[in-house]
């Protein structure tokens, strides 16, 4: 059974830095493309960062430059570092596994609150 279990949410204040880590279990993470996504209260989900299985990434235009993502094959785990967090950052964090284009798991999520 495919399992995603994300840790490292909190609270921070603007400016601040956290990561996020995504611990695979049930599969072999180097095979996978894997992600994040986050939902604000009211928002749709929406795409913040992506690491293909080679190691190609890419990130949301409200993101980049402040957050990094990454990938550690090894310990089947995921991370999001994000620094320079912003109130509107707030929202729960999920990771996810795609493979041929399709999601095949997600992480139940981390909530995520950056307030002063």
């Amino acid at each position: 059974q495919v399992q995603l279990v994300e840790s490292g949410g909190g609270l921070v204040q603007p400016g601040g830095p956290l990561r996020l880590s995504c611990a695979a279990s049930g599969i072999s993470v180097h095979i996978y493309a894997l992600g994040w996504y986050r939902q604000a209260p009211g928002k749709q989900r929406e795409l913040v960062a992506r690491i293909s299985s080679g190691g190609s990434t890419n990130y949301a235009d409200a993101v980049k430059g402040r957050f990094t993502i990454s990938r550690d094959n090894a310990k089947n785990t995921v991370y999001l570092q994000m620094n320079s967090l912003k109130v509107e950052d707030t929202a729960v964090y999920y990771c996810y596994a795609a493979t041929g284009g399709s999601i095949v798991a997600w992480g139940q999520g981390t909530q995520v609150t950056v307030s002063s």
